[in-house]
């Protein structure tokens, strides 16, 4: 009988826990920031230009990861230079998001002999990921964190102080360009777990649910990795046990730790705005440190 214990001998679940894990932690620190400076939709129209990427590579007889890197930064890095006028544009963002989807199919159209690969990109397959895919992931993965902690101090003084960065010297424009691409290499890295159509859930759902519980900055990046990292073992350990989809779990278990989140944050906002509710409740530490604390 095949137990929770005795799965990590197969060694395509010890590829899917390693691959996991990996794009876990840069994917949630960057999903981080992503939602700090409110552009979670726009991050979610890369994934979109990143399956037109990798389509219209695999039709050319290319790397589909390669079409995808190559197509996502691009696009990041465009999205970024044009600054806030596209950035917070719903309507705008959505027809990139739209048109490149129809890309895909469309490459899709003229190469059927790849669907199974598109629905890999679209839906992600974690346990189909072999050692070669979980060294360039690794290699990626470390490319995001030592970038991302590269731009961290501007980014998060841009994001909280955008006035005050620039009137400092610091390119608003720039910093939202080099960060942009930065989420773009997330994204290549999140299909290959969750999928196109799912990324939101590796680069979203743990920082929005971290940001909940805690308004301090350091404290909350830590636990939107704690928690991308548990609910991708998760996932797998349950996709595993009921041969229901990984990408299912992941999504799921993410939108349930999100909502407990919410939950407990409107609690705690409840308790503060009544005076009698607060003297009822459990004590807590009296500073809080602020955000960038």
């Amino acid at each position: 009988m095949t137990t929770t214990a005795t799965m990590l001998d197969y060694e395509f679940m010890r590829n899917a826990f390693a691959a996991a894990t990996i794009v876990a932690i840069a994917a949630s620190l960057v999903g981080y920031f992503l939602v700090l400076r409110g552009q979670t939709f726009a991050g979610h129209a890369l994934s979109h230009v990143g399956f037109a990427g990798a389509t219209g590579a695999v039709l050319f007889g290319l790397s589909p990861l390669a079409g995808l890197l190559l197509a996502t930064v691009v696009a990041g890095a465009g999205m970024g230079l044009l600054g806030e006028r596209f950035q917070h544009r719903d309507v705008a963002i959505g027809i990139v998001l739209a048109m490149s989807l129809g890309f895909g199919l469309l490459f899709l159209h003229f190469f059927t002999a790849y669907a199974s690969q598109a629905t890999a990109l679209l839906f992600g397959n974690v346990l189909g990921v072999d050692a070669g895919t979980v060294l360039a992931l690794l290699i990626l993965g470390i490319i995001i964190v030592v970038a991302l902690a590269a731009i961290s101090r501007p980014l998060l003084f841009a994001t909280l102080h955008p006035e005050l960065a620039e009137a400092k010297g610091v390119s608003l424009r720039l910093i939202s360009a080099l960060f942009l691409v930065i989420v773009a290499l997330a994204t290549a890295a999140s299909v290959q777990i969750v999928g196109i159509l799912l990324v939101f859930t590796l680069m979203v759902a743990p920082a929005a649910a971290a940001q909940r519980l805690t308004t301090r900055f350091w404290p909350g990046m830590a636990l939107s990795v704690v928690l991308a990292v548990l609910e991708t073992w998760l996932g797998i350990t349950l996709a595993f046990h009921t041969d229901w989809p990984t990408s299912f779990w992941i999504t799921a278990l993410g939108g349930v730790i999100f909502m407990f989140a919410n939950a407990g944050s409107a609690w705690r906002r409840g308790v503060e705005r009544d005076p009698q509710a607060r003297d009822n409740a459990p004590r807590e530490p009296s500073s809080e440190a602020p955000l960038v604390g």
